[in-house]
């Protein structure tokens, strides 16, 4: 009886065998994919890991330093001031940029004619707005002899260079953001359609003036598409690179005023070769936008509407 058992179980395929013959196509389809995600993401994020607890130049072998080059950021003026530099980008272009953009998607959604139109023509600063092209022209826009300056000779305003002012540089950069709304705008027009409209016919029957049905109708049941534009935007804005860069001639202009994050990473790796260093500041960045993203879902469950 056991013998018979014993074969019976033998000739049984087993569960992964049985799994592969099952689902063997649908691992070959993904299988580019996973070689990508693990080649291209997974490894090199590992690598980075390992390497910023060392002292690497790219030149000699990694030496060991353990928790050195997390401490000696918090030692770092420059450091700091990209830090502060960020945050203020983060805080102040994010919201403009979504009040801008909702602005705009509130009009177009009154059915005016030629609608796809200018959400295509909105639509392209958001393609073209991370280009070297147009940081260079903004660098020039904003000079001292710039296109700026000649509107505000209109006035009798004598202008200044304002990318080269400490004091003013970081606006101009925030000013480009805000000119890329098009992308969170398209968004926002797709969520105003998805709401009834009997909602807003219910309301006109009942009395109700425009400003209750911005506040009592319209943000509230457009909050899921503010929370995600919120979210995607602050992750696009930590990671901004090329627009400090090329206005700022790669130095972070005058007084560090517009050294980004990114930029100073960019520099203590690629022109210091600090890699260690610069591997340090790339997962303190990570953890940054990790917190920030958690806290803004954490958040959401007492301002976010859900209609399930």
């Amino acid at each position: 009886m056991a013998q018979i058992v014993l074969e019976t179980n033998m000739k049984r395929p087993s569960i992964i065998k049985m799994f592969w013959e099952k689902n063997k196509f649908a691992w070959l389809f993904i299988l580019p994919w996973f070689v990508g995600i693990t080649g291209l993401g997974l490894i090199p994020m590992i690598a980075s890991l390992y390497l910023s607890f060392t002292d690497y130049n790219m030149f000699d072998s990694p030496g060991w330093v353990a928790a050195a080059n997390y401490t000696n950021l918090f030692e770092d003026t420059r450091y700091i001031q990209a830090v502060k530099v960020t945050l203020t980008y983060v805080a102040v272009g994010v919201p403009l940029q979504l009040l801008v953009s909702l602005s705009f998607a509130m009009i177009l959604n009154q059915g005016i004619r030629g609608l796809s139109l200018y959400r295509a023509v909105y639509y392209i600063p958001s393609l073209l707005g991370g280009s070297v092209a147009i940081a260079i022209l903004w660098r020039q826009v904003f000079g001292r002899d710039g296109l700026f300056n000649e509107f505000l000779e209109l006035f009798g305003i004598v202008g200044k260079s304002w990318i080269s002012d400490p004091q003013y540089a970081l606006f101009t950069l925030i000013a480009l953001k805000l000119w890329q709304f098009g992308s969170p705008m398209v968004i926002f027009l797709a969520g105003l359609r998805q709401i009834p409209k009997e909602l807003y016919e219910a309301s006109a029957i009942d009395g109700a003036n425009k400003a209750q049905i911005l506040f009592k109708i319209t943000l509230p049941l457009l909050t899921p598409v503010i929370f995600f534009n919120v979210v995607m935007q602050m992750i696009a804005a930590f990671q901004a690179f090329t627009p400090a860069y090329v206005i700022g001639g790669g130095s972070g202009g005058a007084l560090d005023s517009i050294l980004f994050y990114t930029l100073y990473l960019y520099m203590k790796a690629f022109q210091h070769f600090e890699m260690g260093y610069a591997s340090a500041m790339a997962w303190l960045l990570l953890l940054l936008i990790s917190a920030v993203t958690a806290l803004l879902f954490w958040t959401s469950r007492k301002w976010v509407y859900y209609e399930n």
